[in-house]
């Protein structure tokens, strides 16, 4: 029987030649303790690591790092680890969002520019997952994701608090005089417990799913807690499957296929993700060259039930999630109910997404419900069109209020996020609880970056009257820990002319989540009218540096905020450098 040929290697490109350049690679490396026979063949991994003591949520990555290492070594390939921009969105201003696009392109460069046949994306905090997926995307090289893990569930007053959602909840309680302030800051030290990314299924938590529903990940990637030593035992199996995806040249865009892109919708439907997931597919599906669109969202996610019982739309967290079955549970549910689209795709370690997630157990079916008993009958991301979204906005029907779902309100126009700041504390703000909060200039060129500033806290008089909830509408993006019914990524964002723009004080608007709308109730004739007196009065300040060349060049939210130059994979050849 005849031995299975194998692949040629790409780092034999540096390290295989008996020439000067050879020599000259060989040598640099050598200065490291890097012995003579591992150059002699050995596939070359690339572990790329976003960690970071200014990004909590992967200040633990080193420790991760380790474990990657010892599974590429056991399979016989040769690990060499490398960081990139690690974009935290918990320390970084103004968002983290502004500079995903930056660190996809250092990704993209460090991986075609060096030396490896293999890439191992390191990834946790919310932009993180994307911006290597983006990155990796451009360059197609075998690749595995390994995530960082959600931390411990927090902890107040013995009983458990969700990391983001948390703030969010006793901040408002706050301003409504129900807590002191001595009480909101005691829950500070408990929310943040232990590393890892956050415990919701907030954007983080989401996109590991995502990563893992996409099949770029080994199963129960998505939830295994960080501190959890089977967080560390898959890194190590990520550390051997990946040399064995080199043999099998099993490249990223044999996973990242339209298939697994309509699976990973569904799947955001079923666990309640975050509305951020809707820009970051789109924009990895574009590095890779897959078309997907909003109303994608609609035609696959719509009359999906969400079944994972988590925070913010829930009750859990994700250490229950784990304990519970995990995603490989979540996806079994969908499948037995025949509400996996494509139960072929294909994942990295080789078998389909079904066959991963067959025989999956469930072991708690409150977190993980039934299909006949789901949190919300319809969980899929609403697409919103009309006249004020020509070209849409999303909502997240698993954490708005049933009863604003269909709703027609006055304006309450906040032109920025300064604006608003400085105005919804004011006492005299004519606005009642049937209003609707609107804000401004907060999308991807306004902000720019396109914050998570979208779920605006309530005006202090109606939390004090009780109302816990508002229809809010804005250009901006919300955290996946946030909650409420909230219209998020209103396309074209006021700074680029869009109809959200000439809203006033007053008008007013009708949302009706059933039916997918949401319209200005003005004629058309004023449309056009305000439109005109607006033209050319909002452009972006042109600002120097890299803000100059994001306003410049970003796209908007229904094409994911990518970099219009970035779009498509470019492939990992590089021209041979002679020195």
């Amino acid at each position: 029987m005849s031995e299975t040929k194998k692949p040629k290697l790409r780092s034999a490109e540096w390290f295989g030649t008996q020439d000067k350049n050879g020599f000259m690679y060989r040598s640099w490396m050598k200065n490291q303790g890097i012995p003579d026979h591992e150059f002699q063949g050995k596939p070359i991994i690339g572990i790329c690591n976003t960690w970071s003591e200014l990004t909590p949520c992967n200040a633990h990555f080193r420790q991760l790092a380790e474990h990657v290492k010892k599974g590429i070594l056991e399979a016989g390939g040769f690990p060499v680890e490398f960081p990139v921009f690690s974009n935290g969105e918990s320390n970084l201003r103004p968002t983290a969002m502004l500079t995903r696009n930056l660190a996809s392109m250092d990704v993209e460069e460090s991986i075609r520019g060096n030396p490896m046949d293999a890439v191992v994306l390191l990834v946790g905090c919310d932009k993180t997952t994307p911006a290597l997926l983006m990155g990796a995307a451009s360059v197609d090289l075998p690749t595995i994701v390994v995530s960082g893990g959600p931390m411990l569930n927090g902890k107040l007053n013995g009983k458990n608090i969700g990391s983001g959602t948390a703030v969010w909840q006793l901040h408002e309680q706050m301003k409504a005089g129900t807590i002191t302030l001595h009480q909101f800051m005691s829950a500070e030290s408990g929310m943040s417990r232990s590393a890892g990314t956050c415990n919701t299924m907030g954007t983080a938590s989401t996109m590991a799913c995502m990563a893992e529903a996409l099949g770029t990940s080994l199963p129960h990637n998505a939830a295994i807690p960080a501190v959890d030593s089977r967080r560390y035992v898959l890194a190590h199996m990520s550390g051997i499957r990946i040399v064995e995806m080199v043999q099998e040249d099993l490249r990223l865009s044999k996973i990242l296929t339209r298939e697994a892109f309509e699976n990973a919708i569904k799947v955001n439907a079923a666990i309640g993700g975050s509305t951020n997931a809707v820009i970051h597919l789109k924009a990895i599906a574009g590095r890779i060259g897959v078309p997907l669109e909003l109303e994608d969202w609609t035609a696959i996610g719509k009359g999906t039930p969400t079944i994972v019982d988590l925070l913010p739309s829930g009750r859990y967290l994700m250490e229950e999630f784990y304990y519970a079955g995990g995603l490989p549970g979540a996806i079994r549910r969908l499948g037995e109910g025949n509400l996996l689209p494509h139960k072929h795709a294909l994942t990295v370690n080789g078998k389909s997404l079904w066959q991963n997630c067959e025989e999956a157990p469930i072991y708690d079916d409150e977190v993980i419900r039934p299909l006949a008993k789901p949190l919300i009958e319809d969980g899929g991301i609403c697409i919103l069109r009309g006249n004020l979204a020509p070209r849409g906005a999303v909502l997240k029907p698993s954490a708005a209020s049933p009863h604003l779902m269909k709703h027609r309100g006055k304006a309450v126009v906040f032109e920025d996020f300064d604006h608003y700041k400085s105005r919804i504390l004011d006492p005299d703000l004519d606005v009642d609880a049937d209003s609707i909060l609107v804000m401004k200039n907060c999308g991807p060129k306004g902000y720019p970056g396109m914050a998570e500033v979208g779920n605006m806290g309530l005006p202090p008089k109606l939390l004090a009257q009780g109302i816990t909830d508002m229809v809010r509408i804005s250009d901006a993006r919300m955290s996946g820990t946030a909650y409420g019914t909230v219209v998020l990524h209103v396309a074209p964002e006021a700074m680029a002319g869009g109809p959200l723009g000439i809203v006033q004080d007053g008008d007013f608007i009708a949302l009706d989540c059933h039916n997918g709308s949401l319209n200005l109730d003005i004629s058309d004739d004023e449309m056009a009218s305000r439109l005109a007196a607006r033209a050319g009065s909002q452009a972006p300040v042109a600002k120097s540096g890299y803000q100059k060349l994001y306003i410049d060049h970003v796209l908007q939210a229904d094409e994911g905020c990518d970099f219009d130059f970035l779009l498509g994979s470019r492939g990992s050849a590089v021209p041979r450098h002679s020195h």
